[in-house]
This record gives structure tokens, sequence and C-alpha cells, in this order.
């Protein structure tokens, strides 16, 4: 037996600790377990666009609340939330042109408006006139968009998801809404998504293998504002709660995988309003974009955040969502940016998409704008670059 080789051993392994937790320090940054559920993603603004006020085939464009972009044809469809008053339901396809000239900082040359489709329901025919709030909008590949109205509570209107066809305007099918989210009453509601508040946000996430019209996707919405019996008092000093749902689509009948809690941020100084209107999904981790719009006596304002959904409690079985939930795990959110940083003047911005990708091979993200058919406001387009 080597004695002299046992006496060196354990000088050799306190060496090799220390070189060990010296390198690993020089080399390795600290990440906690927050950073690690979220993705490396930053925004960077490159430019503002102003839609121009005009008509166009007879209808006034404007209420842009939502938009998505069809990559395969290389055009964006945004839906109006106007409910009949100056035109029937409707969606405008556009395409969006680049200047070509300012590759390192894209900007956005023109928009065109290429055509309108208008919306009908399951009898075959325009929706009625007060009948239908139009919010939200997704393309799904090859030949539907999928629209969310968020209901009109004081008439008692349920919010609801319609996929449409995408050249027709026909109605296709339902998504079935649990029946919590639907008002019990236009006077004494004690149910259901509050008036004006209800169904904003709408963004699809297909698997992308296979043929597109039987792979499944998921689809995600969330109220704009807490649901009726989920509302805390004043002074309760909690963030408001709104629900968030995510269902799969397929060939067969679209199924509710589950429902979160996402807390708004209520940390917004002289703000009269803030809400959630619009979600974009990033990946199939259960990543997603999310913007919250704010208002007040400075203006509009808006935050754009990162959620991350997969350790979020299902709260589907949960008739009310008041009080101190300590054991339930709301969805997690990191801050990407507050556009009132950017030092421009923002609008009422309602919608979110991705749009083409740069020459540089790098994801433009668009947000627009709803200018709600006042003269005072504008279709504000925004685009950035998303570096993921």
């Amino acid at each position: 037996m080597n004695w002299r080789k046992f006496q060196i051993f354990p000088w050799v392994m306190a060496l090799a600790l220390v070189l060990s937790t010296v390198l690993t320090a020089c080399t390795l940054p600290r990440v906690n377990a927050q950073e690690r559920i979220f993705l490396d993603l930053s925004v960077e603004f490159l430019d503002e666009y102003e839609l121009p006020k005009r008509s166009f085939q007879d209808t006034p464009v404007g209420g842009l609340s939502g938009i998505t972009y069809d990559r395969q044809r290389d055009r964006f469809y945004a839906i109006s939330d106007d409910r009949g008053y100056y035109a029937p339901a409707r969606f405008y396809t556009l395409q969006l042109n680049l200047d070509s000239n300012s590759s390192d900082s894209p900007k956005i040359a023109s928009v065109d408006i290429e055509s309108v489709t208008f919306l009908k329901g399951e009898d075959g025919n325009p929706y009625a006139i007060g009948e239908i709030d139009a919010e939200g909008i997704a393309f799904a590949s090859p030949n539907s968009v999928y629209i969310a109205s968020e209901g009109i509570a004081r008439k008692g209107l349920a919010p609801f998801i319609h996929e449409i066809d995408l050249e027709t305007g026909q109605f296709v099918r339902d998504i079935t809404l649990p029946k919590r989210y639907i008002p019990d009453s236009a006077e004494n509601q004690t149910r259901g998504v509050q008036d004006n508040l209800g169904l904003e946000s709408l963004t699809l996430n297909p698997r992308g293998f296979g043929d597109a019209t039987v792979d499944p996707y998921r689809l995600f919405t969330a109220t704009e504002a807490p649901l009726v019996q989920d509302l805390d008092e004043l002074d309760a000093d909690l963030p408001p709660k709104n629900r968030l749902l995510h269902y799969l689509i397929s060939d067969g009948p679209p199924v509710l995988i589950s429902e979160n809690l996402y807390p708004l941020d209520d940390s917004v100084r002289w703000s009269l309003y803030n809400g959630l209107p619009e979600l974009l999904a990033l990946e199939q981790g259960g990543h997603l974009l999310s913007l919250e719009r704010n208002f007040g006596f400075l203006g509009f304002g808006a935050k754009l955040f990162e959620v991350q959904t997969g350790s979020a409690t299902d709260t589907s079985k949960i008739a009310s969502l008041k009080g101190e939930l300590k054991k339930v795990e709301p969805i997690k959110k990191r801050l990407l940016l507050n556009l009132q940083d950017l030092g421009i003047e923002l609008d009422n911005l309602e919608g979110m998409t991705f749009g083409p990708r740069f020459s540089d091979g790098s994801q433009s993200l668009i947000l627009i704008s709803d200018d709600n058919f006042n003269p005072d406001q504008v279709n504000q387009i925004l685009l950035f670059r998303l570096n993921l």
C-alpha cells in the first residue's frame, strides 16, 4: 500500500474544489429561479406610423382593436370593433410596406388597405346592429380567422369566440365558453364578464407539423378585467384578477385545457382604468406576450409583459377569486417594456401581432391602436424588433 499517495490525495481534492469554485464564479452568471422560467427576450422600438382616417368601400376605417398576421400571404387582418353603427361588423386586409432603404432600423413606409370582409353569424346573415363587439382576431392557417366578441353585458349579450371563413366571412363554428363568463342578468348581474370589459385578447399557437388543416392549435384568450364574481372590494388592496383561458382546437370539438389567474398590473399612478386588451403566443412552452393598456389624467399608457403559464394553478373549478388566494398560484409575468418610456404620445393600443421577418432574420412585432372613431384619436401602428 502506497501511504504517500493517500497523504497527497486530500490536498489534491481540496485544490480541485477551490479551483472549481473560482472558475464557476468567474464564468457562470448567477441565475435565480424567477429568471429561469422566462425566455431571453427583449424588444426594440423602431417606428411609429399613423394610418390616415379614410373610408374604404363605404366603411369608415377605424376602431381597429385587433390585428393578426398571415405569413404565407404576407398580409395582416385587422378587426374593427364597430358594433354595426357605422357599417356592418368587419375586418380589413392590410399590406404593410417596410422601407427597404433602412435595413439597420426598418421603418413603415406605408400601409395599404386591400379589402374588407363582413362578418356573418350562425344564420348566415350579417350580425344585427348592436349585437356584436368584435375585439380580437387570430389567423388560423390556411383559410380561417377566429374572432372574439367581448359581449355587451348591459344588454345581456354573452361574449363569444367564432371561427370565420377568411374569404367569405361566414360562420364556421363556435368555441364554447364556460357558464361563469356569461352574464346572468342585464340589470342585477352577479356573474359573467363586466360590460365592455369582456374578451378582447385572442391568439393561436399552432404546432407547426404535418397538415395545417388538421394539426391542433392552442388558443388563448383572457378577460380584459375581472369577472363580476371575482371583483374585490375597492379597499382590499389586491391586484385585479383576470382569468386566462387555454383551449385545444383540432378537428374535433374544442377542449378547454385550463384556466389561470392573470393578475393585472395596478401600479400606474393617476390611472383611471387598466385592462388586458391583447395576448400573443410565443411558443409551445406556455410563454406569451401580454399587452396591458391604461388611461388616466396623463392620457394613454401601455406595458408589454412576458407571461409564463406553466406553473399556474388551474382555476376552472374555483367559483370566485375574491379575497387573498394563498393556495392559488397565478401566472408569472415580467415587464419587458413600459411604452411610456418611448418618448412618443400613445393612443389606445389594443392589438398586437408578429409581422414579417426583417432582412437580417429578426422578428418584427406590430402594435395597433383603436381610435374609437373619435376625430381626436388616431389609428396608430408601432413597429418593434423582438429579440428572441
